[in-house]
């Protein structure tokens, strides 16, 4: 009878550990789980905690600007009312490397909406997340959210790069990329995103609804962006070579005659001609 009160005692515990699992075994479905444990620890334990837990050491989380994620939350002003659902994944070849988005709802009687997009790495055979970016949006539609995209990797690549100095030219080509995105919209205006963005791409822009597709994003920036000047801070490239992100600061002219800056994360996908387009985007407003 003891023993068996031992061994219950010990799969209690098992189990209790593996409620918030954020174990990575290479697959998108993973991920995913680890974004939903993510989302239930902050419901039980509070929003604190789980950023604290599922935060790289130097993951970077935009409040509303860029600070250290587990620095921030060591301090802040803890909550339960925060609850998010993925409803988009992706996984680069490397099977180390990810992203999600989705939405979330803020608050309990005053509730605020939004998209999030968030960057994971993996690493010792856990998920933990280097970006966590949210832009408040409109209340969802019911019956009008976006199906569940969570789309597995064909195949597995990944390089082993000589030198550190290898490792960061192949980073470079997503700055140059950024670069040169950059000198159009200044040279060609808002159409330069034209050449840039995939058929299926998504814009999480403050005050919208989430868009999907190259054509609705670029309607969506016709209508209501005159011009837009990127400064990016840092960017980073899956060992894959799929994928990769940016992040910075974007100033946006209106069409109404105002001036807003934002934080941006974009996300990268090489492209079969060995092009780079963005396949994800997402503004907050930063302060300045």
């Amino acid at each position: 009878m003891v023993m068996r009160k031992i061994y219950l005692s010990v799969l209690a515990l098992a189990i209790g550990a593996n409620v918030y699992a954020q174990k990575s075994d290479g697959t998108v479905k993973s991920l995913v789980n680890a974004e939903k444990s993510f989302a239930q620890k902050a419901a039980k334990d509070g929003v604190n905690a789980a950023f604290i837990e599922f935060a790289a050491p130097d993951a970077i989380v935009f409040r509303p600007n860029p600070v250290n994620a587990k620095k921030f939350y060591a301090t802040a002003v803890d909550t339960k009312n925060l609850t998010w659902e993925p409803n988009y994944a992706r996984l680069s070849k490397s099977r180390d490397w990810g992203f999600t988005s989705g939405t979330y709802v803020a608050g309990t009687d005053k509730k605020t909406y939004g998209h999030y997009l968030s960057v994971w790495r993996g690493k010792d055979g856990n998920w933990e997340f280097v970006i966590d970016l949210g832009a408040e949006a409109m209340k969802p539609i019911k019956g009008k959210e976006p199906k569940n995209t969570f789309v597995e990797p064909t195949g597995t690549h990944s390089p082993k790069f000589a030198t550190s100095k290898d490792l960061k030219a192949a980073t470079e080509i997503i700055n140059n990329t950024e670069k040169t995105l950059n000198t159009m919209l200044k040279t060609h205006g808002i159409q330069a995103f034209s050449g840039f963005i995939n058929p299926d791409a998504r814009l999480m822009f403050p005050g919208t609804d989430l868009i999907i597709g190259k054509d609705d994003i670029l309607a969506f920036n016709n209508r209501v962006i005159d011009k837009i000047n990127l400064k990016t801070t840092q960017a980073d490239k899956a060992l894959g070579g799929d994928f990769a992100y940016t992040y910075g600061i974007a100033t946006i002219d209106y069409k109404a005659n105002l001036r807003e800056s934002f934080n941006y994360v974009f996300i990268w996908e090489r492209q079969a001609d060995a092009n780079w387009n963005i396949i994800a985007q997402i503004f907050t407003v930063a302060e300045r």
